[in-house]
């Protein structure tokens, strides 16, 4: 797991928590704020994968052309 991965999925769980506060005490925002960070922390850890998993491609094929 690289550092988009983990910032991803802790801005999912401050999401998370800050939509259970929204919906605790009735505040539309708050929940509306953490629907959005869940997002961005889904977008963001989409593309921390999508970054290691070329990062295995290219080392993959520099350990054929080495061996």
């Amino acid at each position: 797991m690289n550092r988009d991965e983990l910032d991803g999925k802790t801005e999912q769980v401050k999401g998370k928590i800050k939509q259970a506060a929204g919906d605790l005490t009735d505040n539309e925002s708050l929940h509306k704020e953490g629907v959005a960070d869940e997002a961005a922390g889904d977008v963001q850890e989409g593309f921390g994968r999508g970054r290691r998993k070329a990062g295995d491609a290219i080392k993959d094929i520099g350990d054929r052309l080495k061996g």
